[in-house]
């Protein structure tokens, strides 16, 4: 069972999928802090200081020793926001290898030869045997 373990996390899909985790973690957070250090407060700037996390509506008041119950839509609507900008920043990098992979593949390649010129190659080469 050992064995079939390791034959299995040493898989190459496994360990893409261990590294592809990691980075996702890491831009997570540098996304995380573009959207929460340098979108919002610009956001909140052009939107006269509004800022969404803080907004809530007020569902029962406190009584009797009982906290107040709030519905906290500014908290969704920064996921939302969060989501969005994540979500749009995974497309232009996926877009942006994309790019790089098809100026690889645009290389040309050097044509392969016809069937004509294969067969005067052959034809060619056992006229030289012969002499």
């Amino acid at each position: 069972m050992l064995k079939e373990f390791k034959k299995f996390a040493m898989r190459g899909n496994v360990v893409d999928l261990a590294v592809g985790v990691i980075i996702g973690g890491a831009f997570g957070k540098i996304v995380t802090s573009l959207v929460n250090d340098v979108i919002m407060p610009l956001l909140g700037l052009i939107l006269g200081g509004i800022n969404f996390s803080e907004d809530k509506l007020l569902l029962r008041k406190a009584i009797e020793g009982k906290d107040a119950l709030y519905l906290h839509y500014g908290q969704f609507l920064q996921s939302v926001l969060d989501f969005l900008i994540i979500s749009f920043s995974i497309f232009l990098f996926i877009k942006a290898i994309n790019s790089f992979k098809k100026k690889e593949e645009e290389k040309p390649k050097p044509a392969e030869p016809t069937k004509e010129e294969v067969l005067l190659t052959e034809i060619r080469d056992l006229l030289k045997e012969r002499r």
